[in-house]
């Protein structure tokens, strides 16, 4: 893609879906995948002050992949926090207050809410995660989480066999 797009009104997850497809159509890098689609959100969900990937690199540990937004954790173990929750029990999870979850890992102490999704490749293996914070309470709902959740799996083959 060389010309910049409007993007849809926010939660029109569906007409955001055919516009990350269309960008990412023929990419067989998913480092690339990441970190477009990563930055395609951050200035879709203005509410996300975090937007980014954590990728699988070890049985059981989650690397920093592509992100936007500031510093975030260089590594999470599986049994560790919400990313790690979502990566081990591969689905989302949807945090109104952070400081409620048992394990948080405050990576940005201003985040106050939090959604994490796993990501699969197109062999249906988790590849990483998908990592929003927000500085703001409950930022996130379960609309936002199912949507995510359908552009995820529409761009499976934008992540690969691996990551």
């Amino acid at each position: 893609m060389t010309e910049s797009r409007a993007l849809p009104p926010a939660g029109d997850y569906d007409a955001f879906a055919a516009i990350a497809e269309e960008i990412l159509a023929g990419i067989a890098d998913p480092v690339a995948a990441m970190a477009t689609l990563a930055s395609l959100l951050r200035e879709w969900l203005p509410r996300a002050s975090w937007v980014g990937f954590y990728r699988v690199v070890a049985p059981n540990l989650l690397r920093i992949g592509p992100y936007q937004g500031p510093l975030g954790c260089l590594e999470i173990p599986f049994a560790r926090g919400v990313c790690g929750a979502a990566a081990r029990e591969r689905r989302p999870q949807l945090v109104p207050d952070v400081h409620a979850f048992p394990g948080h890992i405050a990576c940005d102490e201003r985040a106050r809410s939090e959604l994490v999704l796993p990501v699969f490749d197109a062999a249906g293996e988790l590849v990483a995660v998908l990592d929003l914070d927000s500085h703001l309470p409950a930022a996130f709902t379960e609309g936002d989480a199912r949507g995510l959740e359908r552009l995820l799996d529409r761009l499976r083959p934008a992540f690969g066999s691996s990551a």
